[in-house]
């Protein structure tokens, strides 16, 4: 008898799929780091609560990039 070997991946939320955009985009580009961009440090450092609110901003964006194509 031969065993079914094809899995289907769980079903995904527009919430996990938004976290592993966000992710992806922080791993990338360095999102968030001081001194990340392309000669424009901006400020040099960035207060806990400063970084937290940047990463739920992007959170929130791609959440809403991700229920634009879900859609």
């Amino acid at each position: 008898m031969a065993e079914d070997t094809t899995h289907s991946a769980p079903a995904r939320t527009k919430d996990e799929v938004a976290l592993e955009l966000m992710k992806f985009v922080v791993v990338t580009t360095g999102y968030g780091k001081a001194g990340a961009g392309a000669g424009f440090s901006g400020k040099a450092s960035r207060t806990p609560e400063e970084h937290a609110d940047m990463l739920l901003h992007l959170f929130e964006r791609c959440r809403a990039t991700v229920g634009k194509t879900l859609s």
